[in-house]
């Protein structure tokens, strides 16, 4: 009888956990080995995990590092919208905003959530099946492998929002794209196309979704080639506008959207990390790991502490506002905001309800 390793045994409501067969090179099922797939489950709110999603993730971590039949882990989600936009801001804004203290102990969760990924002892692969926005960009930069479907946007939204993308972004996405992109993303928090994605070093592979007639197509609504505009610069990955974007949209309408090329990538990246010697795989991985570790586990606990205390400020008003907000602006008063500040006003509910939108005629 071989000895059990995880902490427990979980039935998962939150997420999926599935065992799908391996592939050997000619596409044929290999007996008793497989790759468990990790699938978060909230479509409706564009796969935002709640606190409960967080610990299942934990957990089915833990059981595919585990499990010595599980070659490779794929971590994906439900649809074709988003792969994640982050935490849950219904229950950021209904529950976690005003009490620091009780978000203090989510975030212990959601770090445990990255480290389960940076410490699984099998190659972690994020499929991207739609938008990777927020805390979903900082699970997905943990991973060591990302292949996305071409309609995928990625990026942050914190400060926006009311918060600072200290989950992971700050310290994982000037690795992978230097610091100057890096610092745009973060702050600005314009979101990249799956083309300007891959061609910053952030993705393995990235296929197209979009069918028109049978035929798969490139993204229609962005430049997929090295397009120039008038000023002389290249804008190849960057959303189309005017009439281009028009009929791009028109195109989309025709289409239907098919992730098959996704799940066809994703199993032959799958089957080469097979062909592999094992132990010399994970040694690499860990190894290569270092880069992210070095960052994510200097600064975890502090920027977790500061992230708690920003729920009595900018947090609470944010996701608030975001959460309560009309549909067409779920954003502060940025103005209203840096104004009353520089007259010296405090923090409190009068502040907050004098910039948010919800409170707003």
């Amino acid at each position: 009888m071989l000895a059990s390793h995880n902490l427990t045994e979980v039935t998962y409501h939150e997420i999926l956990f599935e065992k799908r067969p391996c592939l050997d090179n000619g596409g044929n099922p290999v007996e008793g080995l497989y790759n468990a797939w990790i699938i978060l489950n909230n479509p409706k709110q564009f796969n935002s995990y709640t606190t409960d999603a967080v610990k299942e993730v934990i957990f089915a971590m833990r059981q595919a590092s585990n499990d010595r039949s599980v070659v490779a882990v794929v971590f994906t989600a439900v649809g074709d919208k988003a792969f994640c936009t982050g935490g849950n801001t219904k229950e950021y804004a209904e529950y976690y905003a005003g009490n620091p203290q009780e978000y203090k102990q989510y975030m212990r969760l959601f770090n445990d959530m990255v480290s389960s990924i940076l410490m699984n002892d099998k190659p972690v692969i994020c499929r991207v099946n739609g938008m990777r926005i927020g805390g979903g960009q900082e699970i997905g930069m943990a991973c060591d492998f990302s292949i996305a479907q071409d309609f995928a946007r990625f990026g942050q939204a914190g400060p926006k929002h009311g918060s600072a993308p200290d989950g992971g972004s700050t310290d994982f996405l000037p690795l992978f794209v230097g610091i100057e992109s890096a610092m745009f993303s973060c702050t600005v928090c314009d979101p990249w196309s799956a083309h300007e994605a891959l061609k910053a070093g952030l993705l393995t592979e990235v296929v197209p979704a979009l069918k028109v007639n049978g035929e798969f197509i490139p993204n229609p609504l962005v430049y997929t080639d090295q397009w120039v505009n008038n000023k002389g610069q290249i804008i190849y990955g960057k959303m189309k506008t005017g009439d281009d974007l028009a009929k791009a949209k028109e195109m989309v309408k025709s289409g239907e959207m098919d992730l098959s090329m996704l799940d066809q990538a994703v199993e032959r990246f799958c089957t080469r990390l097979m062909y592999l010697m094992p132990n010399c795989l994970s040694k690499t991985l860990n190894s290569l790991r270092k880069h992210k570790l070095e960052h994510w586990d200097k600064n975890k606990e502090s920027n977790r502490d500061w992230l708690a205390l920003n729920m009595m400020t900018e947090g609470k008003a944010g996701f608030r506002a975001f959460n309560d907000g009309p549909k067409d602006k779920r954003e502060a008063d940025f103005i209203k905001l840096r104004q009353m500040l520089a007259d010296g006003h405090e923090w409190n509910d009068e502040l907050i309800r004098a910039i948010s939108p919800q409170f707003q005629e």
